[in-house]
């Protein structure tokens, strides 16, 4: 399962992946995900994304390179950091590796708290609004 949401006032992207994911899936998922930070980054908004992986279990090949894939399409597209709340270690090694892959571990910051997360993205985005 996977959910795709905006927040227009904070130029959040809040994404949801859960159990396992088929490759069909997760190709929706990263069409979905990346025409809304397009949506966002056409308007000149700075975009964030909240990724809320706690109960995702571990991708197939396949699944995991359509990942990886969005997240190059999502920075390209203009997402400038991405928060990770992530409830498995064998899960947060797999993303580990296709953040790597896809150049995405520079603008992102993993979480405990939703709370913690949430804040680092808008503290982050009022940052670089002054810069």
């Amino acid at each position: 399962m996977f959910q795709v949401k905006v927040d227009e006032s904070n130029a959040l992207v809040e994404v949801t992946l859960e159990g396992a994911i088929r490759p069909d899936e997760m190709r929706q998922f990263v069409e979905q995900a990346v025409s809304a930070i397009q949506a966002l980054a056409s308007q000149g908004r700075i975009v964030r994304a909240l990724a809320d992986w706690r109960h995702l279990r571990t991708a197939s090949p396949e699944a995991a390179e359509l990942l990886r894939q969005g997240q190059q399409a999502a920075m390209q597209a203009g997402m400038k950091r991405i928060a990770e709340l992530v409830g498995s270690e064998l899960t947060a090694l797999q993303l580990n590796r296709i953040a790597r892959n896809s150049g995405m571990e520079r603008i992102l910051r993993r979480f405990d708290s939703e709370e913690e997360a949430r804040r680092w993205l808008l503290q982050e985005s009022n940052e670089l609004n002054v810069a």
